[in-house]
């Protein structure tokens, strides 16, 4: 692997024909926040039973005429003030022409030529999964555009041995389609993209951004070349509906074309599928451009015009980003990129963060939050929201080390029983008996006890001050760990003659 001057990430791919690079682009759908479609009042609820939340106009039954939702308008201006991105003051919603069962009126509203939002930028990590996070060299990842559109119904193909039915619940749910510029050169720079897209999409709580529910989905263009080389034929991926799944069927694709070429063979331009069991793509149909979908703007809907004062009063009412909180922690708590990257990932869990280090050291929250908190929520597979641990029990634990009522060890018990038990953390020190031991005198004594009964290891810290350590676990193991640590080691060393 080598890197790419470009982007300085590792990103070439082996052929036997020497390095070739991968040229990627993604056209995300988020589902908008909102409870009525785009053009119709029907509900956007998620799980209904089939065709229960279908208003005459998502059925495109005659003579019913589209009207827009200006809720959805603004959650749009607001991903795209949230994107860095032009937001046009005038856009035209059109006709995208195309036939499938579960789009009933044989076409889809979009926009085209003249869309809701134009060029803005998403910047990530230009080599993620290095596992530095020291927030060095950033890739921007320029953004094509953002347009409204309407969703298809949903073909059901297990309900009947026979027939195919449909469900139409989903036709007409506003999506923003996001379209990202072919920036992205790695299967784990367009992960990252799609995540660090989903952390502001719920930031601005426009998207919900849940893809199990298919409120995210990509298609991934994917094409490849030699570096720096002309643009290879790219092939679309439909409907990828997990960031692993985006990163796997990247590189399957990429190395399926790699072959081709290498056999001699061309690259067709096609839209494909990912089959995730067998970790390949595999052929759907040949790739339409834009003039085969007849494109033409919808007679029944004027041009969107919205105003300055409109964009300028959803831009101040805009949520401090994940960027910028990101920097405010490293600034103002003193935090690694690291941490602070893991703290802003998703708005809920910043949002505890700064409850339980509000009044206390940034950098010891930050370490609980992260290591004890969030480790124990990935082990039980809970949500930040659902922490049997509230903010205001672990900034009490934090206060009691801080106090130097108990020590870091004790801490974690405590931790464990506030997280099984429940309780305030300041009763359960005082009823469990598991105060730090302060008393210079019975620390002493520990320690008297541990010099004793190994000799030999006196010497050893005589001769290297490091086996210090092996004696500060002794007493630390002798005394339940209540031993104030400080006070343990000041006392070894005034004992070991090492001070």
């Amino acid at each position: 692997m080598q890197s790419d001057a470009r982007s300085g990430a590792t990103n070439l791919i082996k052929g036997a024909s020497g390095d070739w690079e991968v040229v990627i682009g993604l056209e995300v759908h988020a589902q908008v926040a909102s409870k009525s479609k785009l053009f119709s009042a029907a509900a956007t609820e998620f799980g209904g039973e089939p065709n229960t939340h279908v208003s005459l106009v998502d059925a495109a039954m005659p003579g019913m005429l589209p009207v827009i939702n200006e809720a959805c308008v603004a959650q749009a201006v607001r991903t795209g003030l949230g994107l860095n991105a032009q937001v046009n003051l005038v856009s035209v919603f059109d006709r995208k022409n195309y036939f499938y069962p579960d789009l009933p009126q044989g076409y889809q509203i979009s926009q085209y030529k003249r869309p809701i939002v134009g060029e803005g930028v998403v910047e990530i990590d230009a080599d993620p999964g290095s596992g530095s996070g020291a927030g060095g060299e950033r890739l921007e990842v320029g953004i094509e555009r953002l347009h409204l559109e309407q969703d298809a119904g949903k073909s059901l193909h297990d309900q009947h041995p026979e027939y195919s039915y449909v469900d139409l619940n989903r036709a007409g749910v506003a999506l923003m389609e996001i379209v990202s510029k072919p920036d992205l050169r790695s299967a784990r720079q367009a992960q990252a993209y799609v995540s660090k897209l989903r952390t502001i999409l719920r930031y601005l709580g426009t998207c919900e951004g849940d893809m199990e529910k298919g409120n995210l989905r990509a298609d991934v263009n994917v094409s490849v070349r030699k570096p720096g080389g002309k643009l290879g034929t790219r092939c679309e991926i439909k409907n990828v509906n997990s960031i692993r799944f985006i990163g796997q069927a990247i590189e399957a694709e990429a190395r399926r074309q790699i072959d081709i070429i290498e056999d001699g063979g061309t690259v067709e331009q096609e839209t494909r599928l990912f089959d995730s069991a067998r970790g390949v793509t595999r052929s759907m149909r040949s790739k339409e451009e834009a003039h085969d979908y007849r494109y033409f703007p919808d007679p029944d809907l004027l041009p969107l015009e919205l105003t300055q004062e409109y964009v300028a009063a959803l831009r101040k009412d805009l949520p401090e980003l994940p960027d910028a909180k990101k920097a405010r922690f490293v600034r103002d708590y003193k935090l690694s990129p690291y941490d602070a990257g893991v703290l802003v990932a998703e708005r809920e869990s910043a949002e505890y963060f700064e409850a339980v280090a509000k009044g206390r050291d940034g950098k010891t929250a930050a370490n609980w939050v992260v290591n004890e908190l969030f480790g124990r929520l990935n082990k039980e597979g809970l949500e930040v929201e659902a922490s049997p641990v509230s903010t205001r029990q672990l900034g009490a634990i934090l206060d009691l080390i801080a106090s130097g009522a108990i020590s870091g060890k004790i801490a974690k018990e405590v931790f464990e029983i506030v997280w099984k038990e429940g309780g305030e953390p300041a009763d359960i020190v005082e009823k469990r008996g598991l105060e730090q031991v302060t008393d210079t005198g019975a620390i002493e004594k520990a320690i008297d006890t541990v010099i004793a009964a190994n000799p030999g290891k006196v010497a050893d810290a005589k001769a290297n001050p490091k086996a210090l350590g092996w004696f500060v676990g002794q007493v630390m193991k002798s005394t339940g760990g209540k031993a104030n640590p400080q006070a343990v080691n000041e006392l070894l060393k005034k004992k070991l003659s090492l001070a």
